[in-house]
């Protein structure tokens, strides 16, 4: 920001509501709705009317180059359209509490303690303010539209509906705290001049209508010449409801200034384009996610051109999608790269169904599929190959068993985009992901839920491999696996392990756990491997060999399970398991004393 980029002033409330009402002060875009229920506002109009501070409001001088969409602060009805000259940026529930309940001539639209709708009127009971000991805020009352308080027989307790009434049970309504003047005729003429009532207007005045007139609310306003992105941090920094605010809403503000609807694009062009079921693994991709994909790919194409025509690394643009490269996003990058990003993550869809992963549930990692879909996007037609295509299996595989997109991904992202899209084009030099990847077999006994990538990445493995029902012979159909026909179960049954002495952290992890059937599973029980085998056999109507071709699907041994060997089931299907995640990421895997080793001399 640059020098003398804010002010700070005190101003007349009744000038700030003056502003509300002409438009000359509005909301941005990006504001969230009002929802402030009436007893907070009602301790707030109790506040000013003792004259306790409410808190600095935070404003935006318009008319800059960062533009945002506006629109007028709830309950403000414009004459037309009308150029406002601030934002506001802090304070919006202070203030559109104030504008509604001290200047609209109509019930104010708010919510009750259940955050039901409610609307009316607010009230102040004007002897409790003077009686010297009621708390001001139980001097408050909020009434129902029809002013009037029934109880649950129906019968009226309060009835406000004329001005007569208001003047008879001494009820002063807040909406008239500002111009007083008409009220307070009213007022003496109902009493007929009456002197007391004359002196408990007076000292009413004093105690709870001047409060209002001479009330003045600290305001900093940033200058016109405010970054999106600093306009973006102070309005988190100071948002007293504690709303973060997006850089997808932000952005909506910003295009829609260019009479652009960034959130209908999202909703009926982007997100519309993989409704098909076959594109159901990107049912989770957020528009944060999306924008952060067209990011990517914006500034990486834009590194490419000036790469033609300049020299020096250090010169060139960077890549990236940090939040701050997301804000600077112009609305012609959008247009111009969005619909690539929306090809690329179709064919992120297919790639990851070739991988075997097909739903959410089963994906590990959600944030992989950013820089997948934007690598896709870039490479176009030079990924579709079967070179390129073990490459970028490669890249992801080593993504998901070295479980690099578990934390701050960012800066992860800017190195996968150029590096694999140039090893896609015939690099030799491999993406950082795939260097970084280590899988330590001692992992393998870690795994126990599907919380972790790892997990869910052998089971897809698992698939790939072409795992069939055990007792049908048939593979593992995707929709009867995402359907929950299918879950995952252990081998070697949990109360089996137990009756034997196995510890839990042994059988209860991946090696001892696969894909079965509902079915198949009753039919396995707590029964011996040997027991159950013999079992499903029987039921399947095959014999031991047809059975032992189903188990080894599984990258399971037959023979040592007819053993009820676990030991060596367990050996064997680890150094299986292994050699498989080695095969996916290229590489080959240290075994637990070599890691131990590398880790010491790191160290």
């Amino acid at each position: 920001m640059a020098e003398e980029a804010f002010s700070i002033d005190k101003r007349p409330l009744r000038d700030l509501l003056q502003q509300v009402e002409d438009g000359r002060a509005q909301l941005p875009e990006f504001q969230r709705g009002w929802v402030w229920p009436y007893p907070n506002i009602a301790s707030l109009l109790a506040s000013i009317s003792l004259g306790y501070p409410l808190g600095t409001l935070m404003t935006l001088r318009a008319g800059g180059d960062v533009r945002f969409k506006y629109r007028p602060i709830e309950g403000a009805t414009l004459p037309g359209p009308r150029e406002p000259e601030s934002l506001v940026l802090d304070g919006q529930q202070r203030l559109t509490s104030l504008f509604q309940s001290l200047k609209l001539d109509r019930p104010v639209a708010t919510q009750d303690v259940r955050k039901q709708a409610v609307s009316g009127w607010f009230y102040v009971d004007m002897r409790k303010v003077l009686d010297g000991f009621t708390d001001r805020e139980d001097a408050i009352r909020f009434l129902p539209a029809s002013r009037k308080v029934v109880n649950f027989r129906s019968e009226v307790q309060i009835d406000l509906s004329t001005r007569e009434k208001e003047y008879e049970a001494l009820f002063f309504p807040l909406n008239s705290v500002l111009n007083s003047d008409d009220w307070e005729e009213g007022f003496e003429e109902y009493w007929d001049d009456d002197r007391a009532m004359r002196r408990l207007w007076k000292d009413f005045d004093k105690a709870f209508i001047k409060p209002f007139i001479l009330y003045h609310v600290p305001v900093i306003e940033l200058g016109k010449a405010t970054e999106r992105q600093a306009v973006c941090q102070v309005f988190e920094k100071v948002n007293t409801g504690g709303v973060t605010l997006t850089v997808f809403e932000l952005l909506t503000a910003t295009y829609a200034a260019d009479e652009f609807d960034l959130r209908d694009h999202w909703e009926r062009v982007c997100r519309a384009a993989w409704q098909a079921p076959e594109y159901r693994i990107l049912r989770e991709v957020s528009n944060t996610d999306f924008l952060q994909a067209v990011t990517l790919l914006a500034t990486y194409r834009r590194r490419v051109a000036e790469a033609a025509h300049v020299t020096e690394e250090d010169r060139l643009p960077r890549v990236g999608c940090k939040r701050k490269d997301m804000l600077a996003l112009s609305l012609k990058d959008y247009e111009e790269h969005a619909p690539a990003v929306v090809e690329g993550f179709k064919k992120a869809a297919k790639f990851l169904h070739q991988q075997h992963f097909f739903d959410t549930k089963f994906l590990p990692y959600g944030t992989q599929l950013i820089p997948l879909a934007a690598v896709l996007a870039a490479a176009g037609n030079t990924a579709e190959p079967a070179g390129a295509q073990r490459k970028l299996a490669r890249w992801y595989w080593c993504g998901v068993f070295g479980e690099l997109y578990g934390g701050s991904t960012e800066t992860r992202f800017s190195q996968d985009l150029p590096d694999v899209v140039e090893w896609i084009r015939g690099s030799d030099q491999e993406p950082r992901t795939v260097t970084a990847a280590q899988f330590a077999p001692g992992r393998l006994l870690t795994l126990r839920t599907r919380q972790s990538a790892a997990y869910k990445g052998i089971y897809a493995l698992l698939l790939k491999a072409g795992a069939a029902d055990w007792r049908t012979g048939e593979p593992v159909k995707v929709t009867d696996y995402f359907d929950e026909a299918v879950d995952i179960h252990h081998i070697f049954p949990k109360a089996w392990c137990e009756q034997n002495g196995f510890k839990p952290e042994i059988y209860n992890s991946i090696v001892n756990k696969t894909p079965l059937t509902a079915r198949t599973n009753r039919i396995i029980g707590s029964q011996a491997p040997s027991a159950y085998l013999a079992q499903l056999a029987k039921t399947a109507e095959i014999g031991p060999e047809d059975l032992d071709a189903h188990v080894r699907t599984h990258v399971a041994g037959p023979v040592l399970m007819r053993a009820d060997d676990f030991d060596g089931f367990f050996s064997a299907r680890k150094a299986a398991l292994l050699a498989a995640i080695s095969g996916e990421m290229g590489k080959a895997i240290l075994t637990d004393a070599e890691s131990d080793a590398d880790a010491a001399w790191e160290s």
